[in-house]
């Protein structure tokens, strides 16, 4: 089987055999363009989630049944399973209680969202990989979003990253392990984020997230992924990243937190060459990082210093 996509063809070096968990909502266009990815790839298990209508919004509970039939429109040999709301909620429930819920009924997997629009060979990166680091507990997920590429490619197929990438990635149920969705409660009973993942250069970096986390932890801003990401710092694990860009947010302007066009988040995918390369040392690819740091995140001194004249008169 070959398979064109955006930027190159891809030939799969093994059957596909890795489930899928696929979250949805309220986007018909994107839903069915991130299906027609899934489809191509075809799981033996694909798991559907969906969250319910708010009751403000008209016609939104006929927009989500849309989806949804799209998202579950199997036409291949596959077990689908779903987790669909009645009432709407929210980003932080319903993504993190559909996480657990796909931890609980498998190992490992790939988790998509409906605007994560996948290469082809994400797929078989993220399976091979989902493998080679099964029993490495020091790894917490593998990512197929690297929007930096243009900027900075590491020569191996991978790197690895103290940042987790959220748009297109696959774990296992040890990631998610220990998850609460009030990061309050992870707050208080260990503050330790910081240690073995920042050294004492990096205050503007802990100043950067301890504001994000304090936010979150606060029910300012309704999100599931600080949460992980707090949860895998405080366990001292590392996320592996494809240097490839293998995923394209195809819905980032109309996202829930996006405020503004940002090219640096839709670059096009490009197809990953197999066998897979590993780096030569397997340790935190410092150059890399900083391209997420001041390009996907955008720390800088000036930055900070206008989160904190925005916060003061907020």
């Amino acid at each position: 089987m070959t398979l064109k996509t955006d930027r190159g063809t891809f030939v799969p070096n093994a059957t596909f055999t890795t489930p899928v968990l696929f979250l949805t909502f309220n986007r018909p266009d994107t839903t069915q363009q991130v299906f027609s990815r899934i489809r191509q790839a075809q799981p033996p298990r694909l798991y559907v989630a969906g969250d319910g209508p708010r009751p403000e919004q008209s016609n939104e509970a006929e927009i989500c049944e849309i989806v949804r039939s799209i998202a579950t429109n199997v036409d291949w040999d596959c077990e689908v399973k779903t987790l669909f709301r009645d009432h709407n909620l929210g980003c932080r429930l319903a993504v993190s209680q559909a996480i657990s819920w796909f931890f609980e009924n498998e190992p490992e997997g790939i988790i998509l969202e409906d605007d994560c629009l996948p290469s082809q060979s994400f797929f078989w990166f993220c399976q091979e990989l989902l493998k080679d680091f099964r029993h490495h507990k020091q790894v917490g997920a593998i990512c197929g979003f690297y929007s930096n590429e243009l900027d900075y490619k590491p020569s191996a197929s991978y790197f690895v990253s103290r940042y987790l990438r959220v748009w297109g990635w696959a774990g296992w149920r040890r990631s998610f392990e220990g998850y609460d969705s009030n990061l309050k409660n992870l707050i208080e009973n260990n503050n330790t984020w910081q240690r073995g993942m920042f050294n004492h250069k990096d205050v503007l970096l802990k100043k950067y997230f301890q504001q994000m986390f304090d936010q979150v932890a606060n029910g300012e801003i309704d999100t599931w992924d600080s949460q992980l990401q707090y949860l895998l710092w405080q366990k001292k694990q590392r996320v592996i990243v494809s240097s490839n860009n293998l995923i394209q947010n195809i819905g980032w302007i109309q996202g829930a937190h996006a405020q503004k066009k940002d090219h640096n988040h839709e670059l096009p995918t490009s197809e990953i060459e197999f066998p897979l390369t590993s780096p030569e040392i397997v340790d935190r690819d410092v150059k890399a990082d900083k391209e997420i740091e001041l390009k996907s995140y955008q720390i800088t001194k000036l930055s900070y210093l206008k989160s904190q004249l925005r916060k003061s008169f907020s």
